[in-house]
């Protein structure tokens, strides 16, 4: 949302600035300078990106209009979420929760964060890891690799719509200096017309030229920044989830294995030492009395 909001600001601080210098509104209205470069704009995506990148660019403006998913109240249920995976294997054995590594949309821990089992990358993430530590055999070390490459293959899926998106920003300059090209083969063309006539011909040149360039700077390039900065926080988002189930694979006890995945949240949204025991703590509470 802020990211409209951004773009909003741009654009009236470009036109009062216009207006400022007794600019006529009227001049900047040219749809055919909108057709030649939004058209152009548009036939390189579809020309440069397969189908499931397209996918991804509009899955990532919706994202960018719903704002980040990862806040603080997301961490501290993330914690408490791994906590009770955890301490169900640490009480009743790592096979105990090996039901619901294998079915989570049926799983008792699991059901209970829908915002976990709806980011299905998340899902599979944890339950394939902790798929890996309990068929055993397979050391800490191979698992943290596994969840790197991973991690690593999935930055690189989720970047290419920013890739995408960066490129066109890069040539809507050049397609509004095709635009201003061929206003001038217009204006040309009316040479030896009455000087109002040509005067508008060579202003709506001059639009291509001033479109291109606010589209690039003002607007699609600053959508590839922000949808670049998503991809970073949901990364660091999954750097969270490795922390606390390599610490925990390692042998470190659940409470402890959580403080760690706190200890790697970033700084703007960690929650306190505090805030997550005492969240980890309730829902020991809750469960103890079941498990009784």
């Amino acid at each position: 949302m802020f990211s409209i909001i951004g773009i909003v600001v741009v654009i009236c601080a470009v036109l009062g600035g216009f207006l400022m210098e007794k600019g006529p509104l009227a001049v900047l209205m040219q749809p055919s300078e909108l057709v030649i470069i939004g058209g152009s704009a548009l036939g390189t995506i579809l020309a440069a990106n397969p189908m499931h990148v397209l996918k991804k660019i509009m899955s990532g403006g919706r994202a960018i209009l719903a704002g980040s998913k990862f806040s603080r109240a997301r961490y501290v249920e993330s914690l408490r979420m791994m906590f009770s995976l955890f301490n169900k294997a640490r009480r009743e054995g790592l096979v105990a929760i090996e039901t619901d590594i294998e079915a989570p949309e049926k799983s008792p821990v699991f059901t209970k964060y829908p915002n976990f089992l709806k980011e299905h990358y998340a899902r599979n993430f944890v339950c394939d890891t902790m798929r890996m530590a309990i068929s055993g055999g397979v050391s800490a070390h191979d698992v943290d690799q596994m969840m790197e490459l991973d991690m690593e293959v999935h930055h690189t899926g989720a970047s290419q719509p920013v890739n995408a998106l960066t490129s066109v920003a890069d040539s809507l300059p050049g397609f509004g200096i095709v635009a201003a090209v061929l206003g001038v083969v217009v204006t040309m063309s009316a040479l030896g017309g009455p000087p109002e006539e040509i005067g508008h011909k060579v202003a709506s040149a001059l639009v291509g030229t001033f479109l291109g360039i606010l589209l690039c700077y003002g607007m699609v390039g600053p959508l590839a920044s922000n949808l670049n900065a998503s991809i970073g926080e949901e990364q660091a988002y999954y750097h969270v989830l490795r922390v606390i189930m390599l610490a925990f694979i390692k042998g470190t006890s659940p409470i402890l294995a959580i403080e760690m995945g706190r200890r790697a949240i970033p700084e703007h949204v960690r929650p306190s030492f505090v805030e997550v025991e005492k969240a980890c703590r309730q829902k020991d509470e809750a469960a103890a009395p079941a498990a009784a």
